[in-house]
């Protein structure tokens, strides 16, 4: 069949998703597609980005040209690099959340922001009920590609009215399936050995989800009207199902079926097989069944390849089988009910003229969803993306001027968080670059480590799941049951030297624990935080620090986001704000808005906090006190030049005192970071944005002494900067500070770019 366009202005395309041999429905949908654009339009190069999700990767054909690590971040930033420089025209990605790794498939969000050509995105999954990182990742991908492809109406009117993509944005392209005759179910039998039989077919990965039980208990009433039925099983065990659950699933389909009775009435063809062995399999049979347990499927190959191909087919109602075979080209049956299956089965083989017309009703309506017409849709998408594109300047190329544009972080480096972390958790000082044993470990850094890895989580680092187990695992066993206390010291022979510790290493575990509830999907890491969270969060109130009050406090605010509708752990929030609000009414002067008679440590901690009360309680009264001590700050750590100026810790500032300008601690330009960033969320106010920077700047160099405190040699951070020198000893406080204010940073960059391409 001759293509409508008879040349293309696109030259190179790669395509995005799993590929053959990889054992897998995106894996054979994306080489079908490949395969089917470079046969309809030869003057165009086709290649590859598969996903591996195994280290040895597959033996793949030339065609791919680089390969993705499912869960290497890193690689689908690499990607992005080969694609742009290899002269790629387009780009077209299969997205389905569980190919790509990070939270709900977010890594490949990092190569899309990257690329600078027109990217075409085919949806295989849209769901009706996303959970937040499910929704966030689709609504990013939906913004960062320029059309997006979707198989059925319905997966078109959810994008819509879901995830707010306009509709001029959606083409409905069908499935593709192979180009079949319409043949006599007979024709082929012989090829199994069913000849003169009624054949019954299922084919698929096999998993639990596709309810395959349901037809194997529907197989005695069907025997009993037609003993010649069979029901062939074709399809080898998910791998991802072998990896986790080996063959229970199969072997309770045998049971079952030795239980009812029909054990030579079932055949199981246990192997992933070719497209040219399917087809026969096809052919062969009289019914096509597809079973599934679940309504939210939004596309199927399966039922594509069996409705083109013009066979008979009974579905329970996913949402794809209700669009694909309305207007009598199928039946459909509820969900797990086995007696309405064999009723229809039994229906279709009596009614043989009934059947006929339903077959070929399916394969007319199958024409328009062969490959070489499906290539053609695609290339014409690829097209309008490309024409919609032509006037328009990639984000990384857009001229502009240095007070709209932000320089670029530094890379991520964990050498020296791994170097300090041993079996135990984190070790609290570093001579030079190496762990001091002799100060041994505190629950405090542990806490900040933490947090630092859940951050990475978010961020879709692969290393960060074992190492918040490390860091809780500490915080647990820090927990005391007699005093509901954590302790905070502890020796290099994990002995605890104390049993009570300060309350700031109460209020900072407290927030790690917080943001682990509300960030981590690891649940093992939840269940364990939930539990500390819970024990100790009322031993705050006993507290007297008010810095202990604010970071327990971001943590508490953490934790409601999760669960907002806790009222214990409101009236706790309540409580520790309220103190806050009226520390700072009462020492409150127009030359000095802050806390407390005296500017400490960690500073911007205390508005940080008042800021983040004042919008979730609501409570307008500490919302003006946090921004507005936060700025009075912001002003006090501005040194003449511009640059970031934390105040010293050798003597702090008394009121009425003088600033002491060393030493400067890395804490303080995290806690302004930190601080910072929230007020810019929750002001959208860019001056803040401006002022989370210029601290964090601080770390690579723009200071008192124009030295970078950061050590891009290791990773590490620096104990602070000395009135003459850099202190060269890289301790877990400076290191975590600096990592913490990093991946805040990018973070936020993350949603303010996503904000920005969603608004295009």
């Amino acid at each position: 069949m001759k293509s409508r366009i008879k040349s293309s202005t696109i030259n190179r395309i790669a395509f995005i998703g799993n590929y053959s041999p990889r054992q897998c429905g995106i894996a054979t949908f994306t080489t079908d597609l490949c395969e089917a654009i470079a046969t309809q339009f030869p003057g165009t190069t086709c290649i590859a980005l598969p996903v591996n999700d195994v280290e040895t990767g597959y033996a793949y054909p030339p065609r791919v040209r680089f390969e993705l690590i499912e869960k290497d971040i890193n690689s689908y930033h690499r990607a992005a690099d080969f694609l742009n420089i290899n002269d790629v025209d387009m780009v077209c990605m299969q997205f389905e959340y569980g190919i790509f790794g990070g939270k709900a498939g977010s890594h490949i969000i990092s190569l899309l922001r990257e690329l600078r050509m027109p990217i075409v995105t085919t949806l295989h999954t849209i769901l009706k009920n996303p959970n937040p990182d499910q929704k966030r990742v689709l609504e990013e991908v939906a913004a960062l590609s320029d059309r997006l492809v979707v198989m059925s109406e319905l997966g078109s009117e959810f994008l819509q009215s879901i995830y707010k993509v306009t509709p001029e944005k959606i083409d409905i392209i069908p499935h593709g399936i192979p180009d079949v005759p319409f043949v006599d179910p007979s024709f082929n039998k012989d090829l199994f050995g069913v000849e003169g039989k009624t054949v019954l077919l299922s084919f698929g990965l096999l998993s639990a989800s596709k309810g395959i039980e349901t037809v194997i208990s529907a197989m005695p009433e069907i025997v009993a009207r037609y003993p010649d039925s069979v029901y062939i099983i074709v399809g080898a065990t998910h791998p991802h199902v072998i990896q986790h659950e080996g063959e229970t699933y199969r072997l309770s389909l045998q049971w079952l079926a030795q239980q009812k009775g029909v054990e030579s009435n079932v055949i199981f063809y246990n192997r992933f097989v070719s497209l040219e062995e399917l087809v026969e399999f096809i052919s062969a049979a009289d019914i096509y069944i597809t079973p599934y347990l679940n309504e939210a499927q939004i596309t199927s190959g399966t039922l594509a390849y069996t409705l083109g191909a013009g066979k008979a087919v009974i579905s329970t109602p996913y949402w794809y089988a209700q669009e694909m075979l309305s207007d009598g080209r199928g039946v459909l049956v509820p969900f797990r009910d086995h007696e309405a299956l064999a009723k229809q089965v039994i229906n279709l083989l009596d009614n043989e003229a009934e059947r006929h017309a339903m077959r070929k009703r399916a394969y007319m309506f199958g024409r328009a969803m062969i490959w070489s017409k499906v290539a053609q849709r695609y290339m014409e998408s690829f097209e309008r993306a490309r024409s919609e594109r032509r006037h328009y300047i990639p984000p990384g190329f857009t001229a502009k001027a240095l007070d709209k544009h932000n320089g670029e972080l530094p890379p991520l480096k964990l050498d020296h968080l791994d170097h300090l972390t041993d079996y135990t958790g984190i070790f609290q000082h570093a001579l030079f670059t190496v762990p001091n044993y002799s100060h041994g470990y505190t629950t405090d850094d542990n806490a900040r480590a933490l947090l630092v890895s859940i951050l990475l989580d978010k961020l879709g680092n692969r290393k960060s799941i074992g190492l918040a187990s490390r860091y809780l695992a500490f915080l647990g066993f820090a927990f005391n049951d007699q005093t509901k206390r954590f302790r905070n010291f502890m020796n290099y022979q994990r002995n605890w030297l104390e049993d009570k510790g300060s309350d700031d290493s109460h209020g900072r575990s407290l927030w790690a624990l917080g943001t682990v509830l509300n960030h981590s999907n690891a649940m093992a890491l939840k269940g364990m935080a939930s539990w500390l969270f819970e024990q100790t969060l009322p031993a705050i109130l006993l507290t007297t620090s008010p810095r202990a009050w604010a970071f327990a406090l971001i943590g508490i605010y953490e934790y409601l986001q999760k669960f907002g509708g806790d009222r214990r752990i409101s009236q706790v929030r309540d409580e520790l704000a309220g103190r806050l609000l009226i520390l700072y009414q009462n020492n409150y002067s127009e030359e000095w808005r802050w806390y407390e008679k005296e500017l400490t440590y960690c500073n911007a901690s205390l508005p940080h906090a008042l800021i983040i009360c004042g919008k979730s309680i609501p409570n307008k009264a500490m919302t003006d006190a946090g921004l507005e001590s936060l700025n009075w700050l912001a002003d006090l750590q501005r040194a003449d030049a511009g640059h970031f100026v934390p105040i010293g810790s050798n003597g702090f500032y008394k009121k009425g005192g003088e600033k002491a300008r060393f030493d400067q601690q890395p804490v303080e330009a995290q806690a302004m970071v930190s601080a910072c960033l929230e007020a810019f969320r929750i002001t959208e106010d860019k001056r803040w944005n401006r002022e989370a920077r210029s601290a964090f700047e601080w770390f690579l160099g723009r200071n008192d002494l124009n030295l970078s405190v950061y050590d891009p040699t290791t990773g590490g951070c620096r104990d602070g900067l000395h009135s003459d020198r850099l202190n060269e000893n890289q301790g877990s406080e400076s290191t975590l500070a600096y990592l913490q204010s990093l991946l805040e940073l990018r973070l936020s960059e993350h949603s303010q770019l996503f904000m920005e391409a969603k608004s295009k």
